[in-house]
């Protein structure tokens, strides 16, 4: 697979799906970081490369540049001096040269667009690694969360919890009959002031009973008395 393809491939991929297929998350952003990670320091390597090819070129054009300024002096020695079959060679050598720089250019260009291409890819990259390490930061949380209660669901579920309950149930209805019994013997042992307390409440409902018999006689005595009146 090409430089081009594979960074391609890796630009356009959607971190999302990938990570919703993945068996393992957190692993799989760490190979995603790591294979981002390399595939950058390739782009610079391949960058770097390019860099120094231009370079070349444009050194080398202006060696052919230089050669044909220099063929074409020649060629004005010559015809100054009536030569001019020296001057049609010397001619002949500067289009040479003209026609080697003309090429040249053409690799330059070339170079240029695969340098803007690179660039535009480091530059996507470095954004695709700084996505994918914030996502790895907040899935290390969510995955720390998520085993923490995990653990906590399943000692829920375990067995020993649920034997501890009933232990704990237990004791509990063992201190009910405890306070049971303790307030049973405090029911039996009654004192000489709750014995006057059942007296005096014993006499105030004597006195209520004997109101209400004097209030129930004297209605009826007034209901008779009003029949009597009757014609």
């Amino acid at each position: 697979m090409g430089i081009f393809s594979r960074i391609s491939d890796i630009v356009n991929s959607n971190i999302n799906a990938l990570l919703d297929k993945a068996e393992d998350p957190e692993k799989m952003v760490r190979l995603i970081i790591q294979e981002m990670e390399e595939a950058l320091v390739e782009v610079r390597s391949t960058s770097a490369r390019a860099i120094a090819d231009r370079k070349e070129v444009e050194r080398r054009q202006g060696h052919f540049a230089a050669e044909a300024a220099e063929w074409e002096r020649k060629a004005e020695v010559a015809v100054a001096k009536n030569r001019d079959d020296l001057a049609r060679a010397a001619l002949a050598e500067r289009n040479r040269a003209e026609e080697a720089g003309v090429l040249l250019q053409r690799d330059l260009a070339l170079l240029e667009d695969t340098l803007q291409k690179l660039a535009a890819d480091i530059t996507a990259l470095q954004a695709k690694i700084k996505d994918a390490k914030a996502r790895q930061s907040a899935l290390i949380l969510r995955n720390q969360a998520g085993q923490a209660r995990l653990g906590a669901r399943r000692q829920l579920a375990d067995h020993t919890i649920d034997d501890a309950l009933r232990r704990f149930e237990d004791y509990e209805r063992k201190m009910d009959d405890l306070e049971g019994q303790i307030e049973s013997y405090d029911l039996s042992r009654r004192t000489l002031a709750d014995e006057i307390a059942d007296l005096e409440t014993s006499e105030r409902l004597d006195a209520e009973l004997s109101a209400l018999k004097t209030r129930m006689a004297g209605q009826v005595a007034g209901t008779v008395r009003t029949s009597d009146k009757e014609p």
